[in-house]
């Protein structure tokens, strides 16, 4: 599948772009860096307190000086799970808002972002990267971040107490810095396409999952249970394979940083011990030391544990600002005008189009020109075009060349919202909303009464079949609509349409799943109000009742307008037309 465009942001590090957005929460992530620093005084302070019970207490026989350190420890304690709590507090906070607005983004930009570009993304990958990736983002900033802080500024302090303390002794402590560092380097430089992969066959699986929720009904008709179990087994196995290799790659580069940390540990002990016994070191003085040490050696295991989650976040990342940064093809232009009066003049002037990826052009050279109060009927064989003029219509797409004006201007020049906001559509897919009935007619407009409710539910037929419900219009619809019918599903979408205040009625084939008699109520229902109104109706239909309403027809084949016309004019001039309709006859005759 053709990947969608995204725009060139190769220059900006997408964990920068994440740091950045720290500013909008810097007295929370200032609290966390707070914590942060005085958890690390905690820390510092408690060796010098055993050198101070050891060497001025235990050795001097000085209980006094025993008891105070002791004390002294106990208040180190709880300081460090005080300040622990608000490391961890402060930190999780500030992630949680800076992932809230990261969701608010990404969903706001998937909202925004064209039908072009939702035709080539798959769906799973778009909820792997506003669930999973921005879970790893947080992750990042609530515990690795902090932890490489953390490690960081306790390096540094350690460092700075052992170089004061022995400065020949740290020397030798201290070599397990560069090194362990030159390894971890080395295991982000060598496997950081491998996190990325991992959440890429990760919305692979989600892929097949998601297809499996909406198709169940066919994988049961087909018995496919078994083929879709081992194709999910498969994605299955390939997630734990590169999971397995994160594992092994981790494997292969943490044992030697414990491996020189002990050898560091056990020069020490001699080193020190020698010294203590030349009494050139007191052995209070190695106990801190020895405290130390074990310090040091903390942050570069903290930073060596956080690398994974580090290299698991720029991943992330990079997919979810790939979302946040793709280009929005179809947009307001910088001097666009509000839609506010649609006399129902619609004008095709040689209009081209070529779907995006596609090779041939869906409309090749299209013209033809609407009258206020007309109703137009578009006609054709499978991928004639017929769909793709009314999209271009509301700008779901943007014409190759040529132009689509509406009164003389093209809708260009309109602004989105207010073009989409006077266009009522029923698309040939219903799609219906968890929640009730009257949730899902009054979708476009809230603060629709019950009377204006009801007004459309009975021009879409749909009125007496909800208030045959228990419920009537506040029973609950399933996920998609489920537990409706496919004609009373598109009933409430027509309904839903019909509430809106709509100048251009497009309905693409939108009575497909109900039988001819509520199908010619209905016609026969929005003949009438499109009378009273100054509306211009579009209407895709398959059935020779639809077609003979029509003050005019648009016949198309191939991406062409082959013909137009009256049902009458057609009949007597166009050999297609009287083939299409013959073929309907035959086949109204069979059922």
């Amino acid at each position: 599948m053709q990947q969608p465009e995204f725009e060139d942001n190769s220059s900006v590090f997408p964990l920068q772009r994440v740091l950045g957005s720290l500013s909008a929460y810097r007295w929370t992530a200032l609290g966390a860096v707070l914590s942060s620093l005085l958890l690390t005084a905690a820390y510092a302070i408690t060796p010098q307190l055993f050198r101070w019970a050891i060497d001025e207490g235990i050795t001097d026989n000085d209980l006094k000086v025993v008891f105070y350190s002791a004390a002294w420890m106990v208040v180190a304690a709880i300081a460090r799970g005080l300040f622990n709590f608000g490391q961890s507090f402060w930190a999780e906070t500030t992630a949680q808002g800076v992932v809230y607005d990261l969701r608010n983004q990404i969903f706001t930009k998937i909202q925004n972002l064209s039908f072009s570009y939702h035709d080539q993304a798959q769906t799973s990958q778009l909820l792997t990267r506003v669930t999973s990736d921005i879970e790893q983002i947080r992750t990042f900033l609530s515990t690795s971040l902090m932890q490489v802080i953390s490690a960081i500024v306790t390096l540094f302090t350690i460092a700075t107490i052992l170089l004061i303390m022995n400065w020949e002794l740290a020397l030798i402590t201290l070599t397990v810095v560069p090194m362990s560092a030159f390894l971890m380097a080395r295991f982000l430089q060598k496997n950081s396409k491998l996190f990325g992969q991992v959440q890429q066959e990760l919305g692979n699986l989600n892929t097949v999952l998601q297809e499996n929720l909406f198709g169940v009904r066919v994988v049961k008709a087909f018995v496919r249970e078994s083929a879709e179990t081992q194709r999910y087994t498969r994605l299955n196995d390939a997630l734990l394979k590169t999971n397995m290799r994160t594992i092994l790659a981790i494997r292969n580069t943490f044992p030697f940083i414990f491996l020189l940390s002990n050898i560091v540990s056990v020069i020490v002990i001699g080193y020190g011990g020698i010294a203590v016994i030349r009494d050139k070191f007191s052995l209070g003085e190695l106990v801190a030391f020895n405290s130390y040490l074990l310090l040091i050696l903390q942050p570069v295991l903290l930073i060596g544990f956080a690398a994974p989650a580090i290299a698991g976040a720029a991943a992330s990342a990079q997919r979810v600002y790939e979302v946040v940064d793709a280009k929005i093809e179809i947009r307001d232009r910088s001097n666009a005008v509000p839609f506010e009066m649609c006399g129902g003049r619609i004008t095709f002037e040689n209009v081209c189009f070529r779907y995006p990826g596609a090779t041939t052009e869906a409309l090749k050279g299209v013209s033809f020109e609407t009258k206020p109060k007309e109703l137009i009927a578009i006609l054709g064989m499978t991928g004639s075009g017929k769909s793709t003029i009314i999209n271009l219509i509301p700008r779901f797409y943007d014409v190759t060349s040529g132009a689509v004006r509406i009164d003389g201007r093209d809708v260009r020049d309109f602004t989105l919202a207010s073009l989409r906001s006077h266009i009522g559509i029923v698309f040939q897919e219903t799609t219906l909303f968890s929640g009730t009935i009257r949730e899902n007619i009054t979708y476009a407009k809230h603060n629709a009464t019950m009377e204006q409710v009801i007004e459309v539910a009975k021009t879409a037929q749909i009125h007496d079949f909800i208030m045959s419900l228990p419920d009537g219009y506040e029973t609950i619809v399933g996920e998609r609509g489920v537990g409706l019918s496919g004609g009373q599903k598109q009933r409430i979408a027509i309904a839903r349409t019909l509430l809106t205040d709509y100048s251009i009625l497009i309905l693409d084939d939108s009575t497909s799943a109900v039988d001819a008699k509520t199908a010619a109520q209905i016609q026969e229902e929005l003949d009438y109000l499109m009378r009273q109104k100054t509306c211009t109706a579009f209407v895709i239909a398959q059935r020779i009742s639809t077609v003979k309403n029509a003050d005019r027809i648009l016949l198309m084949d191939k991406g062409r307008l082959v013909a137009q016309g009256t049902h009458e004019e057609l009949m007597r001039t166009s050999p297609l037309y009287g083939a299409i309709l013959e073929s309907q006859v035959k086949q109204t005759i069979q059922t």
